[in-house]
């Protein structure tokens, strides 16, 4: 089970980051403020994941 999840979290994780570039382009967000972006996209998706597995654990 850990591992399927674990390949979908890294795809998901792979996937949002190709979009937030796709969003920094297209609203020309500075590239002093790109990473900040990254890094917060980052942590939500990861609380996220986190939190569907701990579900997904627990039923």
């Amino acid at each position: 089970m850990i591992s399927i999840f674990l390949v979908f979290a890294v795809f998901i994780l792979f996937y949002i980051n190709k979009m937030t570039n796709a969003l920094c382009l297209q609203k020309e967000i500075p590239e002093e403020r790109q990473p900040k972006v990254f890094r917060t996209i980052n942590i939500l998706i990861t609380i996220l994941l986190v939190s569907s597995y701990i579900e997904i654990l627990f039923t």
